[in-house]
């Protein structure tokens, strides 16, 4: 992510990424399962670290529209969640970090056919679409 309006930097490549985060003056990310090792992957955990704000909460993209913070390396729905920020671009297909979501029906549940039809509805159509629309690839 980058502030609305600023110009969007090359990230393209794996070494235009690398590069990126080079360049930039700040950065910022949560520390969820797989950017940190992505960071030590590109070897960059060093070279980074002066520039980092790893904030114990999830407000990286509040950072970056307040201008506090240059780029952060979020979850690209987040573009779509917080006014004052846009999606700089996605990581490219080699190194992407992706997350999966699933759902089941506890053997406990007290309502199961409540359940059943919440993930029916979650897998049809009409929530594929919305997903679509927040940046994400429904399964």
């Amino acid at each position: 992510m980058v502030r609305a309006g600023a110009t969007k930097p090359d990230i393209g490549s794996v070494e235009s990424f690398k590069r990126t985060l080079l360049n930039a003056k700040t950065i910022t990310y949560l520390p969820v399962p797989g950017v940190p090792q992505l960071i030590e992957k590109l070897g960059l955990k060093d070279a980074i670290a002066s520039k980092l704000t790893i904030p114990d909460d999830d407000i990286s993209v509040e950072l970056v529209a307040k201008g506090e913070v240059e780029l952060a390396i979020v979850a690209a729905t987040q573009a779509f969640t917080t006014h004052g920020v846009e999606l700089a671009g996605l990581l490219p297909a080699e190194i992407e970090v992706s997350t999966e979501f699933a759902g089941a029906i506890s053997a406990a549940s007290a309502n199961p056919d409540a359940a059943r039809s919440l993930l029916v509805f979650l897998t049809g159509p009409k929530a594929k679409e919305t997903i679509r629309a927040q940046g994400m690839e429904p399964l």
